[in-house]
């Protein structure tokens, strides 16, 4: 069993840095230049804690852009530690951040999932849409989830 936080960037840095570097960095050979950018200072970042009071998996929940008059909110930078995979650890993360999606008004969520997890999107509400594309030389699919009629 995991355990949630959320805080801002000035507070989760230190946590969640490692665990994305260690997920997009040196498994996914993600550009170390291109990880961390300008959102992550503006985001509501997710820590989940194991048992043992260890961070195993964050993501962040981006402010929210006006599209077509609704309040689309964005989740991001999902990353769980290997040992922690399919332990519940990334649900945690991604039921928290579309709550607090939800919790501030936001009638859509988006992401852009790697095509290996559509699944997992899929399993909690996301519905793919458009192409496959590239991002950071890994295929994804941009996904959204509706939260407000």
């Amino acid at each position: 069993m995991v355990r949630i936080e959320l805080h801002p960037w000035t507070a989760a840095r230190s946590l969640a840095t490692p665990i994305r570097f260690a997920v997009f960095v040196e498994e996914q050979h993600v550009p170390v230049e291109i990880e961390l950018d300008a959102h992550d200072a503006v985001s509501l970042h997710a820590l989940a804690w194991n048992a043992q009071g260890e961070p195993v998996g964050t993501g962040r929940l981006l402010p929210a852009e006006r599209h077509a008059g609704r309040s689309v909110a964005h989740v991001g930078r999902m990353a769980v530690l290997a040992p922690w995979r399919g332990r519940g650890a990334g649900s945690a993360i991604l039921v928290a951040l579309v709550e607090a999606a939800n919790e501030r008004g936001d009638a859509e969520v988006m992401l852009s999932a790697q095509v290996h997890a559509i699944d997992f999107y899929r399993a909690h509400g996301f519905e793919a849409q458009g192409d496959e594309f590239l991002e950071a030389g890994i295929a994804h699919r941009a996904m959204r989830r509706t939260l407000r009629a």
